[in-house]
């Protein structure tokens, strides 16, 4: 189908896209990037559509009627010919509102003589006549004799550049001309056959997440559901809570399957009436009691001061599971102190699906959620905060947000004004990050980008104080000294409740980096014991499941083999293999960490390949023959009183095949294995964990000076 088309037929209410949809999302760069292929006749993709006389809701103000007989929809490609037809048209096609269209896209230039494409730079364009809306040209308002004239009068043209121009502003306009392949569904589809394959189609790309493709599927069997989602979604923004439609879907999925992935689960229509449930629970009741514990004792303003989102669906999964949708005091301050930590720990930086997978799963079964969450974060990482942590750290790090929800809860005010710092009437009371010692100052004192270090030490959040919008404006760069000076005079706690250091002998900028420590100092000790205090509760220890240790990947602590004495290559038994089973124990045994822990049975990839090969060559066939074919082979290499004090072999069944763990103690003793050196004489080598690999140090004196150091203190 011809991109002219296309346009006629949106024009003439004969297209159309289906309210599942999700919003105008593509950039500039995107567009730019459509435009250029389709000038120089790249390929630009096909389009997905479907004929039917039973469309589900329509995008767009014109609603669907019989007498309409069968209609075209576009499934996969929309972002595409939305594009364009702003671009060539210069307005919104019929079938979106503004409100939908998330970035303005309009106003690419073409160059006529290099066709190089660009959104206008006044200083590049504005006297410039070979830069050329795209949209004039298509909405004939500029010819290529207008731009030859103008160039005649700047006496540039060349006849060279007239034919140049002409023939470019030909290929410009032939874009109207370029035919977008078309894959058809069929008219006898139904509404769910069209969903599926429209799933397919963007499964196997970028363009959508998950989550908008669960949307889509709900919104085929419950067409209302996207408008009532985003209506909630605006009710929320109007508080100063802004969430995606994708945080809805993930909402639902915790609380309808406590899970964060597999979101196929919610495809199916089977889910309609579950959904709707759901949904009326957390739109009249769940959502706003959520966001209201987040205000009023979490101390949390706006979803800005939030760096995960995410770690609200644990919350939101646990509210709803109470029957009257409420919490106790101490099940509210337990919720929030994991809260506060899950933001510190950023535990939802990377993999959220599986960590919600667990962490929803906790939820749903235990009878402490909130401690034994709490104690999958300080698996991670320590909960102490260090002073450490504070160096170099800008206001981007989630340190900063606790820091601020702490003043909070202090009842912090602006050192300027005395205004409370929580959230007040007005936008000139919006509240800013405010630099104590000004910039300016410190860039006079070498704090600038010229100096790495010093300039990270200048941005740093010890260098932070809590201002209002209005009060910071006014402040400019009034030094330190005169500015706190004036605070504690004004209010006199008010340097306290932001832990600023009230020793004036800090203030000078002479002192500016003993200041910075001080302020770590304070802080370091008041958000300890701010985040301790809030309840008393035990942070249970949640033993790593083995699926987990094979998801987290290998490591100096962690390693896979494929097998014992298996050669997964070669197809065949080869026992040289148990000696590099030996050799990473002992790698484990003389690093510098807490030993590690070797699966066998699980290739490099985090693969799970079994353990029936290995058992298929020895005598017997369980676990226990296997344990004792290992024993064997360290008791042969390092003793049996090594094997018993410092080895522990357990078996796991994982994607129904068996795997063993070997978990191997830090050694008080230096390990050394048998080896063959080139010729083929036996020698000792030792080994010890280099990153994720167990390599072996070969100078004799290396290996003395390595020993000595390690094992001194055994």
């Amino acid at each position: 189908m011809q991109i002219r088309q296309i346009i006629d037929k949106i024009n003439d209410n004969q297209i159309f896209v289906p309210a599942f949809q999700r919003e105008y999302v593509w950039k500039r760069p995107d567009a730019k990037a459509l435009f250029t292929s389709l000038i120089k006749r790249y390929p630009t993709g096909t389009l997905l559509t479907w004929e039917t006389a039973n469309p589900p809701e329509l995008k767009g103000k014109k609603k669907y009627t019989s007498e309409m007989g069968a209609v075209k929809l576009i499934l996969d490609g929309q972002q595409r010919i939305t594009t364009i037809y702003m671009i060539l048209e210069g307005k919104l096609p019929p079938y979106y509102t503004q409100p939908e269209i998330k970035n303005n896209v309009l106003g690419l230039y073409v160059n006529l003589e290099t066709l190089e494409l660009e959104y206008y730079k006044k200083q590049a364009m504005e006297n410039n006549p070979l830069w050329v809306n795209l949209t004039d040209i298509f909405q004939a308002k500029i010819k290529s004799s207008d731009v030859r004239k103008s160039l005649k009068a700047r006496e540039l043209l060349t006849d060279e550049l007239e034919d140049l121009i002409d023939d470019n502003f030909e290929a410009v306009k032939s874009i109207m001309d370029r035919e977008f392949p078309e894959q058809i569904i069929p008219v006898s589809a139904s509404i769910k056959e069209a969903i599926d394959i429209f799933y397919i189609v963007n499964a196997s790309g970028v363009n959508l997440t998950d989550a908008e493709l669960a949307l889509a599927q709900i919104s085929g069997y419950w067409p209302e559901a996207r408008d009532l989602f985003k209506a909630k979604l605006f009710e929320l923004e109007k508080n100063g809570f802004v969430f995606k439609l994708d945080f809805i879907i993930y909402a639902l999925l915790g609380v309808t399957h406590s899970m964060g992935s597999e979101m196929r689960r919610l495809h199916s229509a089977d889910n309609r009436e579950a959904i709707k449930a759901a949904w009326e629970r957390l739109d009249k009741q769940i959502l706003d009691y959520v966001v209201n514990i987040l205000r009023t004792h979490a101390f949390v303003d706006h979803s800005d001061e939030i760096n995960s989102v995410f770690a609200l669906i644990p919350l939101i999964a646990y509210v709803y599971g109470k029957p009257n949708g409420q919490l106790t005091e101490i099940e509210i301050k337990k919720a929030v102190k994991w809260f506060y930590y899950s933001q510190l720990r950023q535990r939802y930086v990377s993999q959220t699906p599986q960590k919600l997978d667990k962490d929803l799963a906790t939820v749903k079964n235990s009878s402490q959620p909130f401690d034994d969450l709490l104690g999958l974060i300080e698996q991670e990482r320590s909960l102490t905060i260090t002073e450490g942590e504070f160096a170099g750290r800008d206001i981007r790090h989630p340190l900063f947000s606790l820091m601020r929800w702490y003043f909070k809860s202090k009842g912090a005010v602006c050192l300027t004004s005395g205004v409370s710092i929580r959230q007040n009437m007005g936008k000139k009371y919006v509240l800013e990050k405010d630099h104590i010692f000004p910039y300016a100052a410190l860039k006079e004192n070498g704090y600038d980008i010229n100096n790495r270090f010093k300039y990270a030490l200048a941005q740093e959040i010890t260098n932070r104080a809590v201002l209002t919008q209005v009060e910071n404006r006014g402040k400019s760069d009034q030094a330190a000294k005169e500015y706190l000076e004036s605070a504690k005079i004004k209010f006199p706690s008010a340097l306290s409740k932001q832990c600023i250091p009230e020793d004036s002998a800090l203030w000078e900028m002479s002192a500016y980096e003993k200041f910075l420590a001080a302020r770590r100092s304070l802080l370091t000790e008041e958000l300890n014991e701010f985040l301790v205090g809030i309840t008393k509760m035990d942070t249970a220890k949640v033993e790593v499941s083995i699926a987990d240790m094979i998801a987290e990947g290998e490591h100096d602590g962690l390693e896979f083999k494929s097998s014992m004495r298996w050669d997964t290559k070669q197809n065949c038994l080869n026992k040289s293999l148990e000696k590099v089973i030996l050799k990473t124990i002992a790698a484990f045994n003389n690093g510098y960490g807490d030993g590690g822990t070797l699966i066998i049975g699980v290739d490099n990839e985090g693969n799970v390949l079994g353990l029936e090969n290995d058992l298929s060559t020895l005598k017997g066939d369980d676990a226990d023959a296997y344990e004792l074919h290992l024993r064997n082979l360290v008791n042969a290499e390092f003793g049996v009183q090594y094997a018993a004090s410092n080895i522990k072999v357990r078996f796991h069944e994982i994607e129904g095949q068996m795997v063993c763990a070997v978990t191997v103690s830090k050694g008080v003793g230096p390990l050394f294995v048998k080896d063959a050196d080139k010729n083929g004489a036996k020698v000792e080598k030792f080994f010890v964990r280099s990153g994720n690999a167990s390599d072996p140090i070969n100078n004799p004196s290396e290996i003395a000076t390595y020993i000595s150091k390690r094992f001194k203190a055994a």
